[in-house]
């Protein structure tokens, strides 16, 4: 299990490093601290912080449905085409690209600034990992 460093913890979560170190200061997050004295949180630590947060904001006319992984954001692009349209959201950082029928992109009459949520339902999810510090060390 690895150490997480304040400095990637802000990049992963989109805060700054000062909210990282102030939540290690308040004891949200539970610290060691490297041989020069930077601050490190193992990953397992990180991980009970970020299952014990509560959900994203996701408004009250979002259907039930069976779909688990919803994010909510902003339409950020509207591209459409005879029969095809592309919906961009941005929801929490993150770049969501639907494509979809133009007749459904008219019937909800999205347009960019619009509040929307992207329901993601698959059948394959590919989790990637990135090459470890050492790995890439070695590497150059």
């Amino acid at each position: 299990m690895r150490d997480y460093g304040t400095s990637e913890i802000a990049a992963l979560l989109g805060v700054s490093t000062e909210t990282v170190r102030r939540w290690c200061d308040e004891g949200r997050l539970s610290t060691t601290r490297s041989a020069g004295g930077h601050r490190l949180v193992a990953g397992a630590e990180l991980a009970r912080y970020l299952d014990a947060q509560p959900l994203p904001f996701e408004p009250d006319s979002v259907l039930a449905q069976s779909a688990r992984n919803r994010l909510t954001g902003i339409v950020t692009r509207v591209q459409r085409d005879t029969l095809t349209a592309i919906v961009e959201v941005n929801a929490r950082g993150y770049r969501i690209v639907s494509l979809m029928t133009r007749e459904a992109l008219d019937e909800m009459g999205l347009e960019p600034g619009d509040l929307a949520t992207a329901a993601i339902k698959s059948t394959t999810v590919i989790i990637e990992v990135p090459p470890s510090r050492n790995e890439r060390a070695n590497d150059s």
